[in-house]
Formats: structure tokens, sequence, C-alpha cells
């Protein structure tokens, strides 16, 4: 009988792949010996694969480079990376050494930005696309950064008054864009995004604010739905919708010559994930082209601002099981050394399912199981898989221990935790260790952050540490 943990995956998915293998009983990642990062460091444990940000952009610039070709399409492609989507400057660093632009969403990103520009990261002619609400302090550090001589700061309007607003702190001419305010699928929890400005509101907004002020140029009309890019009747009825404004809007804006596209690829969450990411790019191309064509617009270049796909895939966290507890005749419960809640609050906070698997003890039977956080949170848990309504792993055995893995966990999960700060029922967040490879492929580790220590939560909850 096929029994052993192994067994399962081979019955339930094509493996291995591209970045899981297996070595003899342990799991490997990219090629990283996950079980040698065990012994090593421990765990719990999270890492950053830093060649998997470049290798992602790259795999992008490589579907638009070919279907802009095959469509003989007249625009350029540029693409951004969303920051909001992990902050550090080793994220940064990784994707700024493959020609990429940047999009900022709050008023100290502009501080990143102009840290990067004075190591020497970005440039002048860097794109800096600035989304979201703008209050006061926003306003001020993009005005700072056009006013230094930042020729490719574009702030993209949100709501009437931004205009105004803008005006008044920045020196001489600048550009903006228009972000449109998209209308989300029937079943979301609102029909309109509050972000932007409507679609019928847009060229009247235009004509008012813009078609005569000699101080702004409209360059950019931005796209974005909170589902993201999909292949279904809902995704490409809001894209058309979108490039009917962008037609009348370049009929009479002669300036406009970008369309933003945002983000919203979304990265691999299951073995059986399945997303085929360059007819996606093909197909876009080739509306965006129609649509000009058929409007006799000269077509426009396009920006994305991809954020999860840039660096969701390069992360992971590594949990030892502590315990398991029998709470009913069907339910086992094992328990991690950490706390879902606190290292991976998008399992919580949204019910996002993150590609898991055992570090060790993979040629051992298997049994279905729950697993359980540290603190004494009822929602503390996870309990299925994106496959499968299940979790399976090898049986727990107190005098052997299982490591877990959920791997693709490198956007958003350190900032909404809040790295460095306190974290729920004090759970320390865990060590973080950046992995690379060196100039003959040789993996490479470095200690980026060690696990919280008391004194560090004390001192923020305003106690001595002593």
């Amino acid at each position: 009988m096929n029994t052993k943990y192994v067994d399962l995956i081979d019955q339930t998915f094509y493996f291995p792949q591209e970045e899981f293998t297996l070595d003899g009983n342990y799991l490997r990642f990219h090629d990283i010996d996950l079980k040698k990062l065990v012994e090593e460091y421990g765990a719990p444990l999270k890492f950053t694969y830093l060649p998997q940000i470049s290798n992602n952009i790259n795999r992008a610039k490589g579907w638009f480079a070919k279907s802009i070709k095959n469509h003989n399409y007249k625009g350029k492609y540029n693409y951004c990376y969303c920051t909001k989507s992990s902050h550090f400057k080793y994220v940064l660093d990784e994707a700024l050494k493959n020609d990429i632009h940047i999009e900022t969403s709050s008023a100290f990103d502009i501080d990143i930005v102009e840290n990067l520009k004075r190591e020497g990261k970005i440039t002048d002619k860097t794109f800096v696309i600035c989304n979201g609400f703008k209050r006061a302090q926003y306003v001020s550090n993009i005005a700072r950064l056009i006013n230094e001589g930042h020729k490719n700061c574009v702030p993209i309007i949100d709501n009437y008054e931004e205009i105004d607003l803008l005006s008044d702190e920045i020196n001489g001419k600048f550009k903006v864009g228009i972000r449109i305010a998209s209308e989300e699928e029937p079943k979301f929890e609102f029909y309109t995004s509050r972000l932007g400005i409507g679609y019928k509101n847009i060229v009247p907004f235009y004509k008012n604010q813009i078609q005569e002020n000699k101080k702004v140029e409209l360059k950019m009309l931005h796209f974005f739905i909170n589902t993201g890019i999909r292949d279904n009747a809902y995704y490409w009825n809001e894209l058309n919708k979108c490039l009917r404004v962008y037609v009348n809007l370049k009929k009479i804006c002669p300036t406009l010559d970008s369309l933003n596209i945002g983000g919203g690829f979304p990265i691999k969450n299951s073995l059986a994930f399945d997303f085929d990411y360059a007819y996606m790019v093909d197909e876009i191309i080739n509306q965006i082209k129609i649509a000009c064509d058929e409007a006799e617009v000269d077509v426009p270049n396009i920006f994305t601002e991809f954020g999860s796909f840039t660096v969701g895939e390069s992360g992971g966290a590594i949990y030892e099981v502590l315990y398991q507890k029998q709470q009913n005749d069907r339910e086992k419960w094992n328990m991690i050394n950490s706390s879902f809640i606190t290292t991976l609050p998008d399992t919580w906070a949204i019910n996002k399912r993150f590609v898991m698997l055992p570090i060790n003890r993979w040629n051992e039977s298997y049994e279905r199981v729950l697993l359980g956080g540290l603190t004494c949170d009822s929602d503390d848990y996870y309990n299925s898989e994106q496959h499968v309504n299940a979790i399976y792993l090898p049986k727990y055995n107190k005098d052997k221990p299982l490591y877990i893995g959920f791997f693709n966990t490198g956007a958003y999960q350190e900032t909404i935790g809040g790295f460095g700060g306190l974290q729920h029922c004090l759970i320390p967040s865990p060590k973080h260790l950046l992995i690379d490879k060196d100039e003959d492929g040789n993996i490479t580790t470095q200690l980026f952050s060690e696990q919280q220590k008391s004194e560090d939560l004390l001192k923020i909850l305003g106690y001595d540490g002593k």
C-alpha cells in the first residue's frame, strides 16, 4: 500500500516541481537545503530567497517584450515595484538590479526613494508613481521630490482636491495621472473602489481642472481592480471600460501617453497552481491595441505595479511541531512553536493560503491534522490547504521532531505583522535569514535579524526591561 507522505504528494500533484524537490527524506526549496537551515538556525525561522525576486521580474518583462513584438505594439513597457508589498532594503536592492521603477503609497515611501537616490540605486529618470489618498505630509514629500529635480515623479490623482494641493507646493509644471475608481465584482463587499475617480467623471474632471491648467500635464491613466488580473468575463469587461475612457481622454489630451494596469498577478499558493501568465499578458496587449486602432489613437506605454508577484515567492517560514492534542474522536491539533496571527497574519485576517509542506519525514505514514498557534486566541489556527479541505502531514511522534514550511510568504506578512514591534500575546518575531547565490551559484545565508527578546517588547510597552 502507498501509505507514506511522499506517496500522497505523488498521487495528488505533479511532483517534483521547479522550486520544490526532494532529497531523500527532506524537502528542498529552490535547491536550498532546508534541513541544514533548521540544523544551523533552528525554528521558528523566516527566510527570503533573494534571487527569486529578480527571477520573477525578468519573467514578467520577458512576457511583455514577447507580446509587444508579436503584436508590433509601438508603446514601451515599464515594470514598477509596489513597495508596500515589502519595504525592506534588501528587497529594493535586489529588485532594482533589474532596471525597474517604483510605485509608492504613502508619505514615508518618498523618504525611501530619496535614500535610494543618495545611494545611486535610482536616478531622477526613474519613474516614481505615487498612488494613494494624499494627506498633507505625502503631498509635501512628493512636492519636495519634484522640486529637487526628479523628472519622472507622477502623482496619481485620487480625488478632486489633489490637483490644487499639489499645485500649491510644487514649483513649476508637473506631471500627473488619474486613477479610475473601478467597479468591483458583484460578489464583492462594495460596488466601486474607494480609490480614484469614477469612469464617467474622468473626462469632465480633466476638462475642468487640467485641460486649461498650464502647470499640470496629464500623462497617465491608472486602472486596477481589487480581485487582480484574472481570465474571466469580469476582468475583460472592466479592462474594456477602462480602454474606452483612455481613448476618449486621448482624443482631447495629446499629452496622455501611458496606461497603468496596476498589479494583481497571482502567485503560487498550491502545488496545483496553474495560471497562464504569458497568455494573459498577450491578450491584454492585444485588447489595448485593438481598442486604440479602432479609435485611431496611438497606443499607450504600459506600466504595471506588481508587488506580491515581485516579492511573494521569495519568502518562507519554518516551524516545529511541538505537541499533538487529540481534542475529540476526529480532530488532532498539531501545535507549532509560533503563531499564525503574528508571523503569517493573512492566514488569520483574509483566510489566505500558502504552499505548506513538511521539511522532513517524507517517507513516513501520514495523518489528517489541524495546525494551532501558540497564542490563547481561538483564531490562531490553520486548517485547510488551497487544493483540499484538509491538512495532511507525517504522523506526529514525540521522539521524532517534525518541521513544516510555509512557502511564497514574502509579500505583506512582515509589515502587517508589525516587524520589530509588539506581537499578539507577546509572541516574539522569529529570526529572519537572507538567502542568496554567490558568483559561482553557491547558496549563501546571512542572518538579517535575531528573534525578538523580552526586553525588546518590554521597552516598547514602557517597562524598564529589568
